[in-house]
């Protein structure tokens, strides 16, 4: 729990101090009134009154109560910046550390988890220091501060309030140990909330089309209705505390008044002046200890919200620091490699598994692709494809061998050397919430003009003609997922962008899936024509896309069933065959 706060800022710290302070005049004020009570208690059952003490005595808590208000308001305005600028720091951090995340950690988290951490988890622990930072200082200083003081008073009345204190702390013990696993719970319930809210939200026009309504909203039912359970009895269990806070607090102000009793009763052998002195002594003190105990169990009624709160802060603070913890599998030196050569791949001898023992993906795969050429890939559904192209842009590490790019190990380039030498169109296009310029231009640094060439020059290549036909050419509105486009037109695009950046390798990677054969055609007439010099990776599932390459690649089972030509595999490579022969005529092929 404490780990966490090594993410406050010197500043945060600052005001923290400030507010410590703040907090602990408060309280000494609020310890100081008790002692004008109990003057002013003494003085009317002494019979020995005038208007000036009560104005003094009455004047000076006024300026104690002013006094305390005062600094509660300050404080609270330190503590709230505290709390904002705390929150808005752990969200960085995490954005930044998951940006970090290779697939294999974001396979492990979950991207449903990691949004609950990045939102949810990050505001109980704003909540923890909003609302309870002044109280976790202010309650421990106000109860020690006030059994100091009842300490030199009466054994008897002491021990009552030693008794309070520990029923109370018994319970406080109680409740938490009883609800510190349910929260637990909780915050895993949420990640399953949102996974399940996530599938149907993206998954809506399926869920329609096959009348599953019924289907998903019972699923969403049982994880809804687990969530509920388990709140319903922290809620419950919490909500013990308060009655029996107020039975505690009740039960302590009639042992007072019994002690006293008792007490009155023990000075009645004295004389008539003793005893009236003493009676109004004894009334002053009464007086003033009721106030102390007061003061001390309602220190720990504050604490109340402390542990309303704790446990479920506790969880999600160990949930944030799983991510900040978390060693991302791929590491990145900073030393620059230096090579002459441009736009060459080799692969080694490469194996791949997803996890580490596990049945491998892909092995034994060795091949060259020499600068400029057009290498292909082509298999089976699960043969491995995007997994393998996956390794170069080190999405994954290779478990055996090794990738090299220019003639030295992909390993050995600083992340932004490496994603500068690679442009990728994934297998499913992603469009990003803007405009088709900004998309176009995705992770340019630089300010691009409207009338920049290179804009042009991607759409011309992508075959991209639907972007000036709208009114607004490249400033047209592109949606959250690009769900205003056709899946065609998302392809395009994502094509343009892998164009636009210019690097010495272009993957496409299943990229004319959605492109009808005219504008497929079309499209890799363009690459061919426009990106000379240019290492292309086409992943495909359509023999006409691929059968012009200069090279094949054809996988079966993660391993390399042919290598070569379109003619030499239609010779040599059944697989590739049965692939050709299954969708084109031998006349045609």
């Amino acid at each position: 729990m404490l780990k966490i706060l090594r993410y406050l800022k010197r500043r945060d710290w600052l005001y923290l101090g400030i507010g410590v302070g703040l907090i602990v005049f408060q309280v000494w004020l609020e310890i100081t009134m008790p002692e004008f009570t109990e003057k002013l208690s003494t003085a009317v059952a002494a019979d020995n009154i005038s208007m000036g003490d009560v104005w003094l005595n009455g004047g000076l808590m006024v300026a104690c109560a002013a006094g305390s208000l005062a600094a509660a308001v300050i404080c609270g305005w330190f503590v709230s910046h505290i709390a904002a600028d705390f929150a808005k720091t752990l969200r960085d951090k995490l954005f930044d550390k998951i940006t970090d995340f290779s697939n294999a950690e974001f396979n492990r988290f979950t991207t449903p988890s990691l949004i609950t951490r990045t939102t949810n988890d990050v505001v109980q622990m704003q909540m923890l220091v909003a609302m309870g930072l002044q109280v976790a200082v202010r309650a421990p200083v106000m109860a020690i501060w006030a059994i100091c003081k009842i300490s030199a008073s009466n054994l008897r009345w002491t021990l009552a309030v030693a008794i309070t204190v520990i029923a109370i702390v018994v319970m406080l013990a109680l409740i938490v140990g009883l609800c510190y696993p349910k929260f637990k719970k909780i915050q895993k319930l949420t990640d399953d909330l949102n996974d399940i809210t996530r599938e149907n939200l993206s998954g809506v026009r399926v869920i329609r089309a096959y009348n599953a309504e019924e289907y998903q909203e019972s699923k969403f039912d049982r994880v809804n209705a687990a969530v509920t359970k388990n709140h319903l009895f922290t809620a419950r269990t919490m909500g013990l505390m308060t009655p029996i806070m107020t039975l505690c607090m009740s039960g302590l102000s009639l042992a007072i008044y019994w002690i006293a009793a008792v007490l009155m009763n023990e000075i009645a052998g004295a004389s008539v002046m003793e005893t009236l002195t003493q009676r109004a002594t004894l009334v002053g003190d009464m007086a003033a200890f009721s106030q102390y105990a007061l003061q001390v169990v309602g220190a720990f009624m504050m604490l109340i919200m402390i542990f309303i709160i704790l446990p479920r802060t506790m969880v999600s603070a160990k949930r944030l620091n799983e991510v900040f913890d978390t060693v991302p599998a791929i590491q990145y030196p900073d030393a620059e490699p230096v090579s002459d050569l441009r736009g060459e791949i080799e692969f080694k001898n490469v194996a791949f598994d997803y996890e580490d023992g596990g049945s491998k993906c892909i092995e034994g795969i060795s091949f060259s692709i020499h600068r400029g050429e057009t290498f292909a890939i082509i298999g089976a559904t699960g043969s491995g494809k995007t997994t393998l192209i996956n390794l170069i842009p080190r999405f994954y590490d290779v478990t055996e061998g090794e990738v090299l790019l220019d003639g030295i190990n992909v390993k050995e380039y600083p992340k932004e050397t490496l994603n500068n030498k690679i442009s990728l169109a994934p297998q499913k296009a992603a469009l990003f919430k803007g405009d088709i310029k900004s998309n176009i231009t995705y992770g340019t640094r630089e300010e691009v003009s409207d009338n920049d060439p290179r804009i042009a020059r991607a759409l011309e290549v992508a075959r991209a003609d639907f972007v000036m036909e709208n009114e607004n050419g490249i400033h047209a509105e592109v949606a959250q997922g690009g769900t205003n486009f056709s899946g065609g037109q998302k392809q395009r695009l994502s094509i343009a962008r892998a164009v636009f950046k210019d690097a010495e390798v272009m993957i496409f990677d299943d990229t004319f899936s959605a492109l009808d054969f005219k504008t497929d055609m079309l499209v890799r007439r363009e690459i061919r024509e426009k990106l000379t010099g240019v290492t292309v990776i086409l992943v495909a599932q359509r023999i006409g896309t691929i059968k012009n390459a200069d090279q094949i690649l054809v996988l079966d089972g993660g391993r390399i069933a042919g290598l070569g030509k379109h003619e030499e595999l239609m010779e040599s490579c059944a697989v590739y065959r049965e692939i050709a022969l299954s969708q084109l005529s031998k006349e045609e092929l």
